[in-house]
């Protein structure tokens, strides 16, 4: 016997009986984005590597253990299955110049690719949604972000999300960070880790965000950004929390939060809950006002953040969140020859009335049939026999509510089950 061939270990399908939570999400995330003025961007899932070596940084977890890296035979070149997607759009944006017709508020949805340990909530191909706004300089464009989490949680219905904040500061300030952070584990060299030691020689600011439970004491001993941060940037920081103050959103500065990726700056933020165990970053971001110089453009400011899809909606279904499930408006039952003929054509008629409609395939009895009418979820049944055929008229039998079966044309078969979709 043939083996059947399993999908890859963390790139998980997506089934008919789960698609509809996704379909929710993403129509819901849609609308929203749409009501605060962003466009749509779609990106390659495959660029150059050195975009990605330049970006995020050549000694980060990312680009040293988890790309999915491969040269192009023909020409010759290294490629890589995306990672993260601001990197991709920043490049998308300065190759097709869209600075020089102003700032630009841009999203953009699908997968992205890690090499790491399948688990709940961490995936290899896993489904982001990033926000992306470049040529906005002042703390209004961070606020604006953190207060459309805000009314995204709420307009799903989640619970038990909350807002920590940072800043990271600017680059002199985090020279001085990393000079102090140096002499510090320095100091205590023989109570790191293989991994910490090795970091201590190329990004000592990624040691602050060891998962080592042994290395948390040393961790939380170690010289705070906030001690060497500028003037400007300290000022960024504070309008930021007046801004989400006035807006009433509840958050924690947490001194200790380290973005993953290099080319962050200033404000950075996270979306975290307790109800997802180890994987409880559901959306996080921040500034990258350096990256769009360090690929090539000019100087730019720009602020972003993504959203791990799979985490939301594993928090949607644990608070509980009721999602609609799409369902036909009309199952087409129909049996005979000239019905049979006549069924497909009212299948399109009643579609270009408004109604969503599945024709029956496959023959067998009305009773047959009217089984797997009920069993679709349809709001009513549309029947058609030879009877019904010859005199160009439809039985029409709810099956969602009580009523009688009636008999009417085209139009008013369609008007009676529109008055049963609503209500």
């Amino acid at each position: 016997m043939t083996r059947i061939i399993q999908a890859i270990r963390g790139m998980n399908d997506v089934l008919p009986t789960e698609a509809h939570l996704w379909d929710f999400f993403e129509d819901t995330v849609r609308d929203w984005l749409r009501s605060y003025g962003y466009r749509s961007l779609r990106l390659p899932l495959v660029e150059r590597t050195e975009l990605f070596v330049r970006s995020i940084g050549e000694v980060t977890d990312i680009v040293e253990k988890e790309m999915y890296t491969f040269v192009d035979q023909l020409n010759n070149e290294s490629l890589t299955l995306r990672p993260e997607g601001t990197a991709s759009c920043v490049r998308a944006v300065l190759e097709h110049n869209l600075l020089y017709q102003g700032p630009q508020r841009l999203y953009y949805t699908g997968p992205m690719f890690r090499h790491e340990r399948p688990q709940k909530g961490r995936y290899r191909q896993f489904y982001q949604v990033g926000v992306e706004a470049m040529g906005f300089s002042g703390p209004d464009i961070d606020a604006e972000h953190i207060v459309m989490g805000t009314r995204l949680w709420a307009r799903l219905g989640l619970r038990d999300v909350e807002l920590e904040i940072s800043t990271l500061g600017g680059a002199e300030a985090r020279a001085r960070h990393r000079a102090r952070l140096v002499q510090y584990f320095e100091r205590h060299r023989g109570d790191l880790d293989a991994d910490s030691r090795r970091r201590l020689e190329t990004n000592p600011l990624r040691i602050l965000d060891s998962k080592n439970p042994a290395m948390q004491g040393l961790v939380e001993g170690a010289p705070k950004l906030m001690e060497d941060l500028d003037e400007d940037s300290l000022r960024h920081f504070e309008e930021l929390q007046g801004m989400l103050r006035a807006h009433n959103i509840a958050f924690r500065v947490n001194p200790r939060l380290v973005r993953g990726l290099d080319y962050y700056n200033r404000t950075v933020f996270e979306w975290v809950t307790t109800r997802l165990g180890a994987q409880g970053t559901v959306c996080a971001g921040g500034r990258y006002d350096g990256l769009v110089e360090q690929l090539g453009g000019k100087p730019s400011p720009a602020c972003g953040f993504a959203m791990g899809v799979e985490r939301l909606l594993a928090l949607m279904q644990d608070s509980g969140v009721p999602v609609p499930v799409v369902v036909p408006d009309v199952y087409l039952v129909h049996q005979g020859a000239a019905a049979d003929a006549w069924a497909p054509r009212v299948g399109d008629e009643l579609r270009q009335l408004g109604l969503a409609v599945v024709v029956h395939c496959g023959g067998g009895s009305f009773k047959a049939q009217m089984k797997k009418a009920d069993a679709s979820g349809a709001l009513a049944a549309v029947i058609i026999g030879d009877d019904e055929a010859n005199a160009r008229q439809l039985s029409v039998k709810a099956l969602r509510v009580l009523g009688e079966q009636a008999r009417a044309g085209l139009k008013e078969a369609a008007d009676l089950v529109k008055a049963m979709r609503n209500g």
